[in-house]
């Protein structure tokens, strides 16, 4: 079938100068020329249609790569997370751990303060136990009195290292005394024996004591009192 333009053509060469038949032979051959190319380009196409670039999605290499980049910041952004729950947990354990050595140590401390007041009380109960018996001690002072002493285990006495002899008219039997030396040295003695000196000397005591330890000057001085 003739195009639009051939038939243009031949509409012109129709016009053309009728007593110029070559020229509208020439015309009519280029008309059918040009059609018969235009159909051979239509058969053409239909026989090799124009084939069309797609890309398939997910197959081609642009989405390909796309989809890499993605799951590689999708990796990374896992890692950074994991990361960071991990510092988080690290941190955490921590500052357990010092809050439990401060602890431990705080513990320590306030133990050995416990110990220390603890110490301290004993102690000033102690003392307050001695000022006590101090106090109601009650002893009555008898004057300065001479001191003698001997070894009743050497004598054959029985009577051991507690006692004292004395002039029985003075202190009777079983009187306990507080001897006070000049040296702020003090003994506690219980009448137990007296002696042949004890009746003429009756501001003289005579105190059991080991040949060891009895002092070398012999005879001594002391402030002596009845307690009780």
């Amino acid at each position: 079938m003739a195009s639009n333009h051939s038939q243009k053509v031949e509409a012109i060469a129709d016009h053309a100068d009728a007593d110029n038949d070559s020229s509208h032979v020439n015309a009519k051959s280029i008309v059918l020329s040009n059609e018969a190319k235009f159909e051979q380009a239509n058969a053409h196409s239909l026989i090799n249609p124009k084939k069309e670039i797609t890309f398939t999605v997910g197959t081609n290499d642009i989405a390909e790569a796309a989809h890499q980049i993605a799951d590689q910041k999708a990796a990374a952004a896992k890692a950074a997370e994991e990361q960071a729950a991990a510092e988080k947990a690290a941190a955490e354990q921590a500052a357990a751990e010092k809050a439990a050595a401060e602890k431990a140590q705080q513990e320590v401390q306030q133990a050995a303060q416990n110990a220390a007041a603890a110490s301290a009380a004993s102690a000033a109960s102690a003392s307050s136990s001695a000022a006590t018996t101090a106090s109601t001690e009650t002893t009555t002072n008898k004057g300065t009195f001479k001191l003698s002493f001997y070894d009743p285990s050497v004598l054959g006495s029985g009577l051991g290292y507690g006692g004292v002899a004395a002039n029985l008219s003075v202190f009777p039997k079983g009187t306990r005394l507080k001897i006070t030396l000049s040296d702020g040295t003090v003994w506690y003695r219980t009448v137990n024996d007296t002696g042949s000196f004890a009746a003429g000397n009756p501001n003289q005591l005579d105190v059991a004591m080991p040949n060891s330890q009895i002092p070398s000057a012999g005879v001594l001085t002391a402030t002596v009192e009845v307690v009780g």
